[in-house]
């Protein structure tokens, strides 16, 4: 099918030299050959360009003061050419070689909007990041999903749909999920593909978790404005995913290289989507569900397949 065989990749990227170079060779291995590297870069000052130059990558500059998650992908995908566009943070990479072909699949029937793929930390991911990934991103793919819930660090769009309706440049995140809800409102349908699997590679700070879903839940409760996560959310989010953390670190003999971690991920995590939201009303439970409750252990494992995976050179 010719909508498999040629897409154009979309890349936001600030300083990312450490990461951007490995995704890039995982997309040289792909088994889809014609693939449009583009990046959007918002004043890198290391040696990102030009990494991104050496394989072939075109540049979109975005001004720092101009940035928004909305805006860049908007630029990035204005200056793609092809029908169908990946979406991938420069700091993620592909596990397996067909990440892009079977990404691109879900778009064989006409009523797919958006894909987005697996997602799992590397080795060194804190304990409740891995846990999360696990939440949001199952072992089991989803052709049609009951809920606008994707991520744009592993995702594709078809463009004309997007030349319709583009991202909202005014929100501080979660642009795709706002986009995905449109999408689905208008009829068409949202594909979760396991198969798609990257490694998302975050070294964040505190204040960098605590930020992060900040500014997520100050754009949720925009999105969703019957949204509420008040000082009870928080305390009773805190203590579950603390308890179920701890308990499933020390059944992975993890327990104690994860303490640390988990207090301080947890507590940043809450604290920084209590702050972002403040005012309230109900949310549709599985909404809820998917971003912040902590119901069990989720292992963060990758389904065995038959297809062997990128050995990347260390």
């Amino acid at each position: 099918m010719t909508e498999k065989t040629a897409c154009s990749l979309v890349i936001r990227a600030y300083n990312e030299e450490a990461h951007i170079g490995r995704l890039l060779e995982g997309v040289r291995h792909q088994t889809v050959r014609d693939v449009e590297v583009i990046l959007v870069d918002s004043g890198s000052t290391d040696a990102t360009v030009s990494i991104a130059a050496r394989y072939g990558a075109r540049l979109v500059r975005i001004p720092p003061e101009e940035f928004t998650f909305g805006r860049s992908l908007n630029l990035g995908l204005a200056a793609a050419s092809r029908d169908l566009v990946v979406i991938a943070s420069a700091h993620v990479y592909p596990v397996y070689p067909d990440w892009l072909e079977r990404l691109l699949e879900p778009f064989a029937d006409p009523q797919v909007a958006l894909t987005y793929g697996k997602q799992r930390g590397p080795a060194t991911a804190h304990f409740s990041e891995q846990q999360i990934f696990a939440r949001w991103y199952p072992d089991q793919s989803a052709a049609r999903q009951a809920h606008p819930f994707c991520n744009n660090a592993n995702a594709a769009v078809r463009r004309a749909l997007w030349q319709t309706r583009p991202y909202d440049e005014t929100l501080t995140g979660l642009e795709d999920l706002e986009w995905a809800k449109w999408a689905q409102s208008q009829g068409y349908a949202i594909a979760y593909v396991a198969e798609a699997e990257v490694i998302h590679v975050h070294h964040e700070t505190p204040r960098a978790v605590r930020n992060r879903y900040r500014r997520e839940a100050m754009a949720f409760k925009r999105i969703f404005p019957e949204a509420h996560f008040n000082f009870y959310d928080f305390l009773r989010n805190l203590s579950a995913s603390v308890f179920f953390d701890l308990l499933h670190a020390a059944r992975a003999r993890l327990f104690w290289r994860s303490l640390g971690s988990i207090f301080w991920f947890r507590w940043n995590q809450f604290w920084g989507t209590y702050q972002g939201y403040r005012r309230a009303s109900p949310l549709t439970p599985e909404l809820r569900q998917t971003f912040y409750y902590h119901v069990g252990w989720e292992k963060a494992t990758s389904s065995k397949r038959e297809i062997e995976p990128i050995r990347y050179n260390e």
